[in-house]
């Protein structure tokens, strides 16, 4: 299938999209920071840089996205029309770095939370 738009305008809509400081994640923080909870955004645990570190609690928190992490069973989680394939192995190899890393990091005793973006737009 042909792409609606043409490449300079999909190059400019994937550009806006943000790895850092999104709606989802600042709502987190915003929620951990009036209930108390004191954390760190850009510390690495192990070279994996999770959302934020709860350091005191030894906890990682995750801020998915259903589209990049291919949350199961939820309606933001649509595979493109276009250029299927590269989608497909995106999104599995995410998936797969993110089993390896909640792994990892359970085996150093690290607690691991994964809160999915389509949770914080239901509340």
């Amino acid at each position: 299938m042909v792409d609606v738009h043409s490449k300079k305008i999909r190059s400019y809509n994937m550009s806006r999209i943000k790895s850092f400081g999104t709606k989802p994640e600042v709502f987190i923080r915003k929620l951990l920071h009036s209930n108390g909870y004191r954390y760190k955004l850009t510390t690495k645990v192990y070279k994996i840089k999770p959302d934020v570190v709860l350091s005191k609690y030894k906890t990682c928190i995750f801020i998915h996205g259903c589209f990049w992490h291919s949350h199961k069973n939820c309606k933001y989680n649509v595979t493109p029309k276009s250029n299927t394939t590269f989608w497909k192995e995106k999104l599995n190899k995410n998936q797969q770095r993110d089993k390896r890393i909640t792994k990892l990091l359970n085996k150093e005793n690290w607690k691991v939370i994964v809160i999915w973006e389509c949770a914080i737009k239901k509340n």
